[in-house]
């Protein structure tokens, strides 16, 4: 059980990602929300730049989303093991990428939702950027050292 410790973390994002593709979260119902905090922020713009943003938002949630799960699955990967290495990373990618390919079919079978492959793709690419990203961000949480 001592992966556990490495792999929790990727294990209840990607259990949150499927509560993010049910119907919840459609885009009807974030609408109702977001459409009118963005027209309370931006009261000069036209019904059709907020649903614009509003979908733009949505898109940037996906890229979100699996940069996050990105990062977490290459942790998972790496376990107690120091540093960055390509082969992790692209596993990292690959999982991510087949996990968005099972988000979008999940969401085929939600009503008020549909499967996108444009989705899967803005989805891959945040789990690219991640891997991009990923030794800044060690770098940023790295913890000094004591060397003195």
């Amino acid at each position: 059980m001592k992966w556990l410790r490495w792999w929790w973390p990727a294990l209840v994002w990607a259990a949150c990602s499927v509560a993010f593709s049910t119907d919840v979260l459609s885009t009807e119902h974030t609408s109702r929300i977001i459409i009118p905090i963005l027209h309370w922020l931006f009261p000069q713009l036209a019904a059709r730049k907020l649903e614009m943003l509003h979908h733009y938002m949505r898109k940037a949630a996906h890229l979100f989303e699996f940069f996050v799960l990105s990062l977490l699955l290459v942790r998972g990967i790496r376990g107690e093991r120091r540093g960055w290495k390509v082969s992790w990373a692209v596993t990292a990618v690959a999982i991510a990428a087949g996990w968005a390919a099972l988000d979008e079919l999940h969401q085929a079978f939600v009503p008020s939702r549909g499967a996108s492959m444009r989705d899967v793709l803005i989805d891959v690419t945040g789990a690219v950027l991640a891997q991009f990203f990923y030794p800044l961000v060690m770098r940023f949480f790295a913890k000094p050292s004591r060397e003195a």
